[in-house]
């Protein structure tokens, strides 16, 4: 949580961010378009919201997982819907706080976007565990 307050100052805004991913773009494709390059920084700013969330996510699920019995499979819906709350509520406090940082602004959308991404997280670890129960 601390990782994604930081990366929601000035410093990870879309400015900063694509003084990196840009000239990465241009040094490997020397020919691209200045709107190909606006998009690929957009796209790659989406998917550190989808993975960061679901990193999140996959961190409160273990910090509230609790032995189970032998037997007994690990996986609760009510818990993965408590952690799917936790951080949809998390991102919102995110963008709240970003509309206070000059060169950021707030968006549902990002708020929708990270939330998925949190369920995304959860729906892998759930197919992961199906997965393992079968071998």
């Amino acid at each position: 949580m601390g990782i994604i307050f930081s990366a929601s100052s000035d410093s990870g805004s879309f400015q900063h961010s694509s003084r990196i991913i840009e000239p990465l773009m241009r040094w490997l494709f020397p020919h691209v378009s200045d709107a190909a390059v606006h998009t690929i920084v957009v796209f790659m700013r989406k998917c550190a919201h989808l993975t960061e969330y679901a990193v999140l996510a996959l961190l409160l699920w273990h910090a509230l997982r609790r032995e189970s019995p032998p037997g007994k499979a690990p996986w609760r819906w009510s818990k993965a819907g408590l952690v799917l709350a936790l951080t949809a509520l998390y991102a919102a406090s995110d963008e709240f706080h970003q509309a206070f940082v000059p060169s950021r602004e707030a968006s549902v959308w990002d708020v929708l976007l990270d939330t998925a991404g949190a369920a995304f997280g959860l729906l892998c670890l759930w197919g992961i565990g199906r997965l393992r129960r079968r071998w």
